[in-house]
């Protein structure tokens, strides 16, 4: 295996790890909205998440400056192309992290709906902004033999591009309500169980959808039918794995399937592009792959013992900071930070 399709792997599993991670990050978010019925349980969702959303946010940063120092072919096709949804995306996350901290500043109601409503659509559309662009790249855009994306709007939001948007959400949804289930008590936890329910049936529907049109809307599917296929196939034992786990009310396992089914379809995404990098709806000659995309040898090589020494200490610290803050927040006020 070549260092630039090491860096392919690399810069896929910082993605998976972040949908992983900061996908129940974006379904707490929602649920302060969706669950809570009052301030008290809104700071006590807020709390659940609070030692570690902005560290699953570096996720998504690493990923970033690997794409730019491993591929600057595709981050600047990439981040040119899709530039408005990318700003929109980072929009959303700012204002959400600004939320957590500036919501409790003041007593005012109308105040504390206002940054309520920007925790809401600062989780919400993150998702569906991820499942949009992901989907729209393994469609095919329209890039051309110097590799300039001119993509129009119904390029980027069509029918099947939402579809992976709505998905995204539904699964990220699920997929913090298990993580509320693991990290409250008491009448929240079971009202958390309760929407589990009415959650999976939204997202087994979407779920359908979206593979169906994947076969159907993505030239690239074929050439890797039989692992995509497999893919799914996995995915779908474990969605019915989800239902049982549910009813046995096994929170931890129910919340690993989430992750794992968010996972598969980050990982799914990632399949399909391989040996590419972006596809071209215009012509296949057009494709940028992997090693057309890829820095210089030298510049593989150093990046690969840096991170092959960073990644440990990083991952170290992860697991440290997820153990230290793996109790049940009881409700108490006063060991509330938000």
């Amino acid at each position: 295996m070549q260092l630039s399709e090491i860096w392919f792997l690399l810069i896929a599993i910082l993605f998976v790890g972040f949908i992983f991670l900061e996908g129940f990050d974006f379904g707490v978010g929602m649920s302060t909205r969706l669950l809570a019925k009052n301030d008290l349980e809104k700071r006590i969702l807020m709390n659940t998440i609070g030692p570690v959303w902005d560290a699953n946010e570096v996720w998504l940063i690493t990923a970033g400056g690997a794409m730019f120092a491993a591929f600057p072919h595709w981050y600047a096709t990439l981040f040119s192309g899709y530039y408005l949804p990318f700003v929109f995306l980072l929009l959303a996350l700012i204002v959400r992290g600004v939320a957590f901290e500036f919501r409790g500043k003041m007593e005012s109601v109308r105040w504390k709906r206002i940054w309520d409503g920007a925790i809401f659509i600062g989780s919400a559309l993150p998702p569906f902004l991820f499942g949009v662009l992901f989907t729209s790249l393994i469609r095919g855009l329209p890039i051309d033999a110097d590799m300039n994306m001119h993509a129009g709007f119904f390029d980027i939001v069509n029918v099947y591009t939402v579809i992976g948007g709505l998905t995204f959400v539904a699964l990220s949804y699920l997929h913090g309500l298990l993580f509320i289930t693991m990290k409250t008590v008491g009448e929240l936890r079971e009202r958390a169980h309760n929407a589990t329910r009415k959650t999976y049936l939204v997202t087994g529907v979407l779920l359908v959808l979206f593979i169906g049109m994947t076969a159907i809307e993505t030239e690239a599917f074929t050439i890797h039918r039989g692992i995509l296929l497999l893919v799914y196939a996995v995915g779908v034992l474990l969605f019915a794995a989800l239902f049982f786990f549910l009813k046995k009310k096994k929170e931890g396992l129910s919340f690993t399937m989430t992750g794992l089914l968010l996972s598969l379809i980050m990982s799914s995404f990632f399949i399909t592009l391989f040996p590419n990098v972006m596809i071209s709806s215009i012509d296949p000659t057009y494709h940028m792959s992997i090693h057309e995309a890829a820095s210089g040898e030298y510049s593989l090589r150093v990046m690969t013992i840096v991170a092959g020494t960073m990644i440990p200490i990083v991952m170290a610290y992860t697991i440290w900071s997820y153990y230290v803050f793996r109790k049940r927040l009881t409700g108490e006020k006063e060991h509330l930070e938000y």
